[in-house]
């Protein structure tokens, strides 16, 4: 028996939809954690499909809506962003407790971090970071009126929105006094730029949420964060993410996959950015600190959650490190938007 999975009434849901399908079904989690949760399926036969569905326990609804991942990665399924193929949608709660949806299996390794950048041969990583950028901006190109995701969020007003719900998650959830935290959410509302066009922003993309096979994706991941806005919240997400050889990274944990060696720099994804899509980079620096300020938001509100036992055990968890990575987060942005 595997947790958060009814194995008797999702194979009789499958075999009434996906033709071929030859139970009896292997279910086994691939990612679990505080996002949706990822299962692997395998029939008689060594075909696979994979399921994703809402953490177990009590969640947010608008936090963990599968079915509205999959209108997404349906209607990405015919452009030239790579995801998985999808399969069907089931919302009828009797079937497995849950929401989920299926998709096709698509081979191909997540770089969670630097020891699985082993994978990838170094002649290969200068050219998948590229690739990443590439992909990045072939997804902002993307008319989302032109693919049936025009209603998908509102267009304008993206770092206004933004700003305004983690001011006031950081004010619901702060455990302590962080100057860094109160200064940089009162220079990210006087620097705030004007936003210049809307896109498909994915909200999480980082070389950890994509398969990759040498030097190309195969399919990009987790797309529950996703929206319509401004697309620089992605670059500016990803330069974060992109840690360099010999930088401290502001998260506690196992060691970015781009510290391995061998990627471009930040510098170049930025110039590639700038050639593929005519944008201006000049002020991603405001973009960065943004990123850096809502990620220790919601990092003080985990913190916040653990203290009081909301998130059940600790486990080898380090929480004074995971605290500290919340100020260093803050002052990170700071930094930014002083620089």
């Amino acid at each position: 028996m595997v947790e958060g999975i009814n194995a008797e009434s999702v194979t009789a849901w499958l075999q009434e939809r996906i033709d071929g399908i030859d139970p009896p079904l292997e279910f086994s989690l691939i990612a679990g954690g505080h996002s949706n949760l990822t299962y692997a399926i395998t029939d008689a036969r060594g075909q696979r499909w994979v399921l994703r569905r809402p953490p177990l326990g009590h969640v947010l609804e608008s936090a963990h809506d599968v079915a509205r991942e999959h209108r997404i990665i349906s209607a990405l399924a015919d452009t030239d962003v790579p995801v998985a193929p999808a399969c069907g949608v089931c919302e009828d709660r009797s079937v497995n407790d849950a929401p989920f949806y299926i998709m096709k299996f698509v081979a191909g390794t997540v770089l969670h971090d630097a020891d699985a950048v082993s994978a990838v041969p170094e002649p290969d990583r200068r050219a998948l970071g590229f690739e990443v950028m590439d992909v990045l901006a072939r997804l902002h190109a993307i008319d989302p009126e032109d693919v049936g995701l025009g209603q998908l969020g509102r267009k304008e007003a993206y770092l206004e929105r933004q700003l305004k719900r983690w001011t006031k998650q950081w004010e619901n959830s702060k455990t302590r006094d962080i100057p860094a935290m109160e200064e940089s959410c009162q220079l990210l509302a006087e620097k705030m730029p004007v936003q210049i066009g809307a896109s498909i922003v994915h909200g999480d993309y980082r070389l950890g949420n994509m398969l990759v096979s040498g030097p190309r994706i195969t399919a990009v991941l987790d797309w529950e964060l996703c929206t319509l806005g401004d697309p620089l919240a992605d670059v500016g997400y990803l330069l974060n993410a992109w840690i360099e050889p010999g930088e401290l990274d502001t998260r506690p944990g196992d060691q970015p996959p781009t510290t391995a060696g061998g990627f471009p720099t930040r510098d170049e994804l930025v110039a590639r950015y700038e050639s593929t899509t005519g944008r201006e980079l000049g002020g991603i620096n405001y973009y960065r600190a943004f990123s850096h300020w809502r990620l220790a938001a919601i990092g003080e509100g985990v913190y916040k959650r653990y203290l009081v036992g909301a998130m059940g055990e600790r486990g080898e968890m380090d929480l004074t490190a995971f605290a500290d990575s919340v100020v260093n987060r803050a002052e990170a942005a700071l930094a930014l938007l002083k620089n």
